[in-house]
Formats: structure tokens, sequence, C-alpha cells
């Protein structure tokens, strides 16, 4: 189910009321999103969004600028909540909050939306390939865009669709 501001707010609650981040091992509830796609998040529950200051021409003065993306990037607090809740949602078994990264399906680097719940699912760190393996594809398609290479648009199409590929796909990798 995608999750709405509406829901990270009730996601949020229950997180600083202690009902959510206290989820043990084996009380996930079901799914009601799947892992079928894994590494990949299911696109329904998590189809991505973008920054709308982030656009081709504001690259120089956004993505580009070195540190740019830790003055967008949201509290703990607020991806802690989201985490707790995307968990249940995707009905992992291993609820252990350390074992899971809420990621931006489209980077912050690409000019993904920090706070947009369509946009954040916790991406595990376990698997092959994980949550750090995408950091550096994110990495690598940000310096393309920055270069010059790849335009923005062909780079957050490219990870937004698979990830995994996006490498490939651009001609980066």
């Amino acid at each position: 189910m995608t999750r709405t501001p509406a829901a990270a707010a009730a996601a949020l609650s229950l997180a600083i009321s202690g009902l959510v981040l206290g989820v043990s091992a084996g009380t996930a509830q079901a799914s009601t999103c799947s892992r079928a796609y894994l590494p990949l998040p299911d696109s329904y529950c998590t189809p991505g969004a973008y920054n709308p200051d982030v656009t081709q021409s504001t690259i120089g003065s956004t993505i580009c600028v070195s540190g740019w993306t830790s003055t967008v990037r949201p509290s703990t607090s607020y991806t802690n909540a989201l985490k707790a809740q995307g968990i249940i949602d995707y009905g992992y078994s291993d609820t252990n909050m350390s074992d899971y990264e809420e990621d931006h399906l489209v980077p912050l680097e690409l000019g993904g939306s920090p706070k947009d719940p369509t946009n954040l699912w916790p991406e595990p760190h376990y698997g092959s390939p994980t949550a750090y393996t995408k950091d550096g594809v994110e990495t690598r398609l940000k310096n393309a865009v920055c270069d010059g290479r790849i335009t923005l648009s062909a780079a957050r199409s490219a990870i937004r669709t698979n990830w995994t590929t996006a490498l490939q796909v651009t001609g980066i990798g």
C-alpha cells in the first residue's frame, strides 16, 4: 500500500509512542507490499518521487554542490518511523531496524524527494545486491549527471525503473 503523508504522520506518532519501534522478531503483521521484487522495492508501494527544486537547469546549485544532500536529508526520527512501518508493510520476518536502511528509491543525489513516503522504503542490508551496492550506483550516476555525460532525467528514469541495471542502461557501467 502506498504510504501517504498522513500515513507517515501516523507512523511517526506510533513510533514516538513506542507502539511501532517496539516491534520484535516474529511479530510482523500481514504485508501489504511484496518482497518478490527484492532487491527492488514493490513499485506499487514505493513508486519514487522527485524533489521539484532539482531540475536539469538547477543541478549546478543543488545536487552537483558538495554537501548539498545534507541540507535536504530528513531527520532519522522521521525516517525511522517510516522504516518501522515499512518493515511491517513489507512483511519482513526480520524486524531488527538496524538490518535495513530507509532508502530513497530516487536518491537525494539525483534529486529524489527527501520526505515523500512514496520515495522511501526499508531496503535490506542483507542479500545480494544490497543497500550498500545501491549507494555506489547512486554516486556514479550523480557524477555522470554533473559531468554532463547523461541527463538528470535519464539517470532518474534508470534508477527508478531498476537500480541494478541503471549503470548499464545509461551507458555508465
